[in-house]
């Protein structure tokens, strides 16, 4: 896609994002020949902006132009975002005859707008208003985000800059999905890593749970994730957990998850362990229970090893089961996913997270040639929407809320959980509300100085990278360096 942008201070990454709700999957080097195209010209005054937006596509054109007066209420930064998004959302919309439901909402968190409308005391009704009317979201989605923005704070309620969580990163997995783009390894050669790689962890572990002690903090969660963690062995998830058991007191966990994921790694052994070692919600993520679709995705296991999986899991007396499931799929239609959803509603699982389609760069399905992306959505509006009902219908609510670049549809990620039993590491995860330590291939800790939403000042986030991959990780000190850096946050900051 070709942009021509004239104007000062305008962010073209924005102006990108936005187009890219209309023309998912474009990119922007500008040589593509009959590619779609867009002028903007922003003009500015000490009053109010105008944006003037004409586009091109497939030998159409439309053209729109919107004014924001400078009332105050917005700061100009936000207040030119706001016109800038509403002129290319009405002049592209009416050349493509489709309105997103997200508006202008690009980034991951939507309801982080709502947040910061409901501190700034408005009412959770207004908060909708204003969402409709300034982002140009949908109703339905306006209410989402209001009502996910309302339980999150209910749950977080006051952070102390004391507390803290754990993620431990296991980036292996029995096959590689063609959706997928994390970094997880599935060679037999890559798999050969797990016992060194093991060995490393623990150390990082040990050495990350140091640092936690030496600064006095305490951990509220522990999340093991993947990859797929449960394609350890019995013997290497026993030295996993017992490795975390002896870091800390893990009854004084407010939760600690371990990501089974992948029903064929799933056995009564390995659960058994992780009930005796302390963890209280496992993920048994079957993403649809169509097993055509699931070969067609490259999912190795069935539906009927899926509910083998979760038998399994409720067994084992873990108090927190969840589900995944993935709205859109190659294949899928809403009828096998309406039956698919109606299939994890009778196991009455505690969470259920609903996720859509997503197309990442490095996923395999790309390099099939397969045609992915979709403006629309075909079926996955239906499929959104008949998940959130029956949600609501069988006492579940939406706590926690994503989303991503080339989504189908358009649409979003969101957990719901019966009450009380809400994944707390995500909540704390995506709303950096305290420090996450990260240990292991392709993990990332965030040191956190929390400023909460409404008090004038901003957070101050500090990220650190471990090395993405297996065999780069295996090279490393074992977290010692990161560890000095993670103190030395705390210190300089008299935290």
């Amino acid at each position: 896609m070709k942009l021509h942008i004239s104007g000062e201070n305008i962010n073209e990454y924005y102006v990108q994002t936005i187009c890219m709700i209309f023309f998912p999957g474009e990119k922007f080097s500008g040589d593509e020949e009959g590619a779609p195209e867009l002028w903007l010209d922003v003009a500015e005054s000490m009053d109010e902006i105008t944006a003037a937006v004409r586009v091109c596509a497939e030998g159409k054109e439309a053209e729109a132009t919107r004014q924001i007066v400078l009332t105050g209420e917005f700061t100009k930064d936000r207040a030119r975002k706001i016109v800038i998004g509403h002129a290319i959302l009405s002049a592209t919309g009416e050349l493509m005859h489709y309105r997103p439901s997200w508006g202008m909402l690009t980034g991951v968190r939507p309801s982080k707008v709502a947040t910061e409308l409901l501190h700034s005391g408005l009412s959770k009704t207004k908060v909708r208003k204003a969402l409709t009317q300034y982002y140009m979201v949908i109703p339905k989605k306006a209410a989402l985000a209001t009502d996910v923005a309302i339980h999150e704070q209910q749950i977080i309620g006051t952070p102390d800059q004391r507390d803290c969580s754990v993620y431990i990163s296991i980036p292996f997995c029995p096959t590689r999905c063609s959706y997928c783009s994390f970094v997880s390894y599935t060679s037999k050669r890559l798999l050969s890593l797990i016992p060194d790689y093991l060995a490393l962890l623990c150390d990082e572990i040990r050495t990350k749970f140091a640092a936690i002690r030496e600064l006095g903090l305490r951990v509220l969660t522990v999340y093991i994730g993947g990859g797929t963690p449960t394609i350890l062995d019995a013997v290497q998830l026993r030295t996993l957990l017992q490795t975390v058991a002896e870091c800390t007191d893990v009854s004084a966990l407010r939760e600690y998850t371990l990501e089974s994921g992948r029903p064929d790694t799933i056995d009564a052994e390995k659960m058994a362990i992780a009930k005796a070692f302390g963890v209280t919600r496992v993920c048994v993520n079957p993403q649809t229970l169509c097993d055509e679709v699931l070969r067609g995705v490259g999912r190795c296991h069935s539906a009927e090893d899926f509910y083998r999986a979760y038998d399994i899991a409720r067994q084992s007396g873990i108090d927190c089961i969840n589900t995944d499931l993935i709205v859109g799929l190659p294949g899928d239609s809403f009828r096998s996913f309406a039956d698919t959803y109606d299939g994890i509603l009778r196991l009455d699982p505690e969470n259920i997270t609903v996720h859509t389609f997503c197309v990442k760069k490095s996923a395999e399905i790309l390099r099939e040639g397969k045609r992915v992306y979709n403006l629309r959505g075909g079926d996955a509006g239906k499929c959104v929407d008949y998940s959130q009902i029956r949600a609501a219908e069988a006492g579940y609510q939406p706590y926690y809320m994503y989303r991503q670049k080339n989504m189908v549809g358009n649409f979003e990620n969101v957990g719901f959980a019966k009450p009380g039993t809400e994944c707390l590491y995500n909540i704390y995860m995506m709303e950096e509300v305290h420090s996450i330590f990260a240990a292991g291939a392709g993990a990332v800790s965030k040191m956190v100085q929390y400023a909460p939403a409404g008090s004038g000042k901003k957070s101050v986030i500090e990220r650190l990278f471990n090395d993405k991959y297996p065999y780069e990780y295996l090279k490393g000190d074992g977290g010692k360096a990161q560890a000095e850096q993670i103190v030395q946050f705390y210190r300089e900051r008299g935290l």
